[in-house]
């Protein structure tokens, strides 16, 4: 299991310490495959993007109006998190859905 995230986001935090064994990987440093990212849009087209995020806020209309995937592959931090891929499943988010589906409490 993968969880791909950030350092510093809260949630992934939470996301990685109720799942020990998922290896992190930060999306800023390492960044994510490009298969998984049209993966996980194709699966996700309506939340794959954080419109709340800081980085969102800091483009241009311009900018905003660019294809998700373009935008994500440029400013990977743009992406709602965790994505965590699980065998050929993907959850993004951590919400009580996704908790249930990896049998967290």
């Amino acid at each position: 299991m993968k969880l791909y995230g950030l350092k510093t986001c809260d949630t992934c935090r939470k996301a990685l310490k109720s799942l020990p064994d998922a290896v992190f990987v930060d999306v800023r440093k390492d960044g994510v495959p490009e298969v998984v990212i049209e993966r996980a849009y194709a699966q996700f087209p309506d939340k794959f993007l954080n419109t709340r995020s800081t980085t969102w806020r800091s483009l241009s209309e311009d900018e905003r109006a660019r294809p998700p995937l373009e935008l994500v592959k440029e400013h990977p931090s743009l992406m709602k998190r965790p994505l965590i891929e699980t065998g050929d499943q993907l959850y993004l988010g951590w919400t009580a859905d996704v908790k249930s589906a990896l049998g967290v409490a």
